[in-house]
């Protein structure tokens, strides 16, 4: 298992943004959190160090975790593409969708069962009795056992879901849930996500949330956003001067590089000029996401004389770089294939960027410039578990065009801080609703205002940070079943 660490935060950094009653509660949280189980290690174990929301959200965490004085310590699993490819069905199954239609049967509880296994061995070396263990989502469901023979404290943490119950939804929460009954707590972004079985004592409610100091979320003016985007190769006719800096969570300094010279973060065309108005939506290649009906959506927008010059740019990352979503691929080829069949006028203004996954700070900058520079950020999706995708833009007050589903509706409140699509596979409102935000500045930046308050009241890091002393320190004062 790979060990990520996590330099320690204080907490006075984000205090210091929060009204007065909020810093002095985190405070308060941090003291008893030290209290109550400050003596123990807070192991977090994931599938990936890189690429995608839980990866972000426990950088931060673990930074002011750490921060407050308590030993939090990351791990990943070791895995092998046979797994991934198991537990991304999982993942399709738990959105409701039936993903590649793969089995769930005896071969691959066995093949789950044998790579967990592995990585159990080397979690005895590390936990200790007592010790607190939040695994997520389904990749680490078959832990929950094990660590409890070995004492600790078991949570588990689930980042997905639908709105909805189906027969896809079932049949991956039947496959999990021999595992999922060893867990002393299950913790969902939203209730409803919940499995109709769960014993209601044991579910808690945790909604994701933001670091506004982060190289994803921290200032960045128009010049350096005009920098970052000229200098990897997202933006035409920028003037960067000289290398453009940023820094680090660690607190060091990184340079960005110039990935367009050497292969190119842009692919097939021509990048846009920095003076044309940006549409933007920054995901991974996931059916889920559905980049092709974006792009589809986004032309016929076009067609309308309201929406001026705009450009589309689909961000995902580099799918080499992420080591556990097999799909990436296939859906970034089948993006690619689209493009190319559109009219040659509209390639012209729509474009597919992979992203650098080799330096998660430069990476997070590159969007965090992305976001700043769009005029619209859209999220489309046809299933979302969350969508710090939409919260992230929502921060830097940007105004907001994403479907009606999952955690972006506990975001948005439509016509407020950002527009719903309650239909993700209608593009002539979704084309409407572009067209709106495009054509009125005024109303764009009112969405932005709003959306900006919205991401501050309830989506930063001391909310959730306060709900995991919750969680944990109610945890610990139970006896040990």
């Amino acid at each position: 298992m790979e060990e990520v660490h996590v330099e320690p935060v204080s907490l006075d950094r984000l205090a210091a943004i929060l009204p007065q009653d909020r810093a002095g509660r985190l405070r308060a949280s941090a003291v008893r959190a030290r209290a109550s189980f400050g003596d123990r290690v807070v192991w977090h174990v994931n599938s990936t160090a890189r690429g995608g929301g839980v990866a972000e959200m426990l950088q931060t965490l673990l930074a002011y975790g750490n921060g407050a004085g308590i030993d939090n310590r990351w791990l990943v699993l070791d895995a092998d593409p046979g797994f991934f490819r198991t537990t991304k069905r999982l993942h399709n199954l738990l959105h409701g969708s039936p993903g590649d239609g793969g089995p769930l049967g005896q071969a691959e509880h066995e093949e789950y069962r044998a790579v967990l296994s592995g990585n159990l061995e080397q979690l005895e070396r590390r936990v200790v009795p007592g010790d607190i263990v939040l695994i997520h989502d389904p990749q680490t469901a078959g832990l929950a056992e094990g660590l409890r023979r070995l004492g600790a404290r078991v949570v588990w943490r689930c980042h997905v879901g639908c709105d909805v119950p189906s027969e896809h939804s079932r049949e991956a929460w039947e496959f999990l849930r021999p595992y999922l009954d060893h867990a002393e707590r299950l913790v969902f972004s939203r209730r409803v996500y919940a499995p109709e079985w769960a014993d209601a004592s044991r579910l808690v409610v945790i909604p994701p949330s933001i670091d506004p100091f982060s190289a994803k979320n921290g200032p960045l003016d128009e010049d350096q956003v005009a920098a970052v985007l000229t200098t990897v190769g997202l933006i035409a006719d920028g003037d960067p001067d000289g290398p453009v800096g940023f820094t680090r969570r660690d607190g060091t300094r990184g340079a960005v590089r110039a990935h367009r010279r050497s292969g190119g973060v842009l692919l097939e065309t021509e990048p846009p000029s920095l003076r044309v108005p940006l549409v933007l939506q920054v995901s991974r290649w996931d059916r889920l996401k559905d980049m092709p009906g974006v792009m589809g959506g986004f032309a016929q927008a076009m067609a309308d004389d309201r929406a001026g010059q705009a450009h589309l740019v689909l961000a995902g990352p580099d799918v080499s770089g992420v080591s556990d979503d097999p799909e990436g691929a296939e859906v970034l080829a089948d993006c690619r294939e689209q493009w190319r069949r559109l009219p040659n006028a509209m390639r012209r203004r729509i474009h597919l960027a992979s992203l650098p996954m080799d330096d998660s700070d430069e990476n997070a900058t590159i969007v965090n410039a992305l976001q700043r520079h769009a005029a619209v950020v859209v999220q489309k999706s046809l299933a979302e578990g969350f969508g710090l995708t939409v919260t992230e833009p929502m921060w830097k007050g940007r105004p907001v065009v994403a479907s009606r589903v999952g955690g972006i509706q506990d975001q948005i409140t439509h016509e407020k801080d950002g527009l719903l699509l309650d239909d993700p596979a209608d593009l002539g409102e979704f084309a409407h609703l572009l067209n709106r935000v495009l054509a009125d500045h005024s109303e764009a930046g009112r969405l932005g205002l709003a959306a900006h308050a919205r991401v501050l009241a309830e989506f930063l890091g001391d909310r959730h940070l306060d709900q995991y002393v919750d969680l944990f320190a109610g945890l610990v004062g139970e006896p040990q079943s």
